[in-house]
């Protein structure tokens, strides 16, 4: 049997980003936003046009090429595909989960 090292939880992390968290928020994130034009049958023209980018910016988002997209932007993706967007801040001590940004879709 070959030696095994468990993850984190997060693969950006495992990987030795420094930026992980963000970029595992920003992958959580570009999910959803997916999940809601796929739910809706939104074809690439649909799409661009509701998120107000080209079609090679849709490709880009749906397969999770995400350095041009900052978290405000899919922010702003999800309040155009009418999400309401709720952002909670907690004390460490009181926090539920470890420290971090910790994305949920209900």
């Amino acid at each position: 049997m070959g030696d095994y090292i468990e993850s984190s939880g997060n693969i950006f992390e495992d990987m030795g980003f420094a930026d992980s968290e963000e970029r595992l928020a920003k992958a959580k994130l570009a999910a959803i936003i997916n999940k809601i034009i796929q739910e809706r049958g939104l074809n690439q023209k649909e799409t661009a046009r509701i998120l107000g980018i080209n079609q090679s910016k849709v490709t880009a988002l749906k397969n999770g090429r995400l350095k041009e997209f900052s978290m405000e932007r899919l922010f702003y993706f999800l309040e155009a595909l009418d999400q309401h967007i709720e952002i909670t801040i907690t004390h460490k001590a009181k926090a539920k989960t470890e420290q971090g940004i910790n994305v949920a879709y209900v």
